[in-house]
């Protein structure tokens, strides 16, 4: 997924794309990184409940006429953070996905406003 706008912290990868389609998804991605699969499934749980809790809520306020793709990227140091820590990576990445939310859909609306003759 090389497309879409690209949201970074130092551990985390969050690339976005607009689709046309009718449901918002968001998808993971946790790389070995040399991890043993106990280490890897504790961090993918952990991603997907925080993706669940803080991420899907701004997902959602997109408007009807368009969905969001959402892929998170785990770096090799996500693996040593501590939940806490894993807490606030995902605050900043989903404080940056709303404003850029917010920006797509203010572009859209002057789009369609500037389409739509006036009389």
């Amino acid at each position: 997924m090389r497309d879409g706008k690209r949201l970074r912290t130092s551990h985390l990868d969050l690339r976005v794309v607009f689709a046309t389609g009718a449901v918002s998804r968001i998808g993971f991605v946790v790389p070995k990184h040399g991890h043993s699969s106990v280490e890897r499934n504790r961090l993918k749980r952990r991603l997907r409940e925080l993706g669940r809790r803080r991420v899907l809520d701004v997902m959602r306020g997109v408007g009807p006429a368009s969905a969001v793709d959402v892929v998170m990227r785990a770096q090799p140091g996500a693996y040593r953070l501590e939940y806490v820590q894993l807490v606030d990576e995902i605050e900043i990445l989903r404080s940056r996905l709303e404003k850029l939310l917010r920006n797509h859909d203010g572009e859209r609306r002057a789009g369609e406003a500037a389409e739509s003759p006036s009389t």
